[in-house]
């Protein structure tokens, strides 16, 4: 082979490697979150509600205890998980949590599935105990 070929082929090989780098780093993770809203019997917000998500599988194959956060709600009623650091990209699946919700002598129960890169929300409604 002739020199001429030679760089071609060196500088072709180049310029695929580069775009190959390129092109892998354009897969961003997206944050994976839940939301809950929670409401009154008559569908109003309530603000500062105590809302907890958790996990409680029926066979736990690791520590199922590392899902489970607290938040209060804002005064839109609105309290926000963040799970985008438990994710890992190519992960099938993420979870379905446990939703508990209470304040003073109100509760309000339900389940989310969290699906992996998106925005889940639930609605929960407080009832009387």
């Amino acid at each position: 082979m002739s020199l001429p070929v030679i760089r071609r082929i060196l500088a072709n090989t180049l310029v695929v490697a580069v775009l190959a780098v390129v092109f892998s780093a354009c897969n961003k993770e997206k944050p994976t979150t839940a939301i809950i809203i929670v409401k009154n019997q008559a569908g109003a917000v309530v603000p500062g509600v105590t809302v907890r998500l958790y996990a409680n599988p029926s066979f736990p194959l690791g520590d199922p205890t590392r899902l489970n956060k607290e938040v209060v709600t804002t005064a839109s009623g609105r309290a926000e998980f963040d799970y985008t650091e438990f994710y890992e990209l190519g992960q099938s699946g993420f979870a379905v949590l446990d939703i508990l919700a209470t304040k003073d002598t109100l509760a309000g129960a339900g389940i989310i599935k969290i699906l992996e890169q998106e925005e889940n929300q639930e609605t929960v409604v407080l009832l009387p105990i």
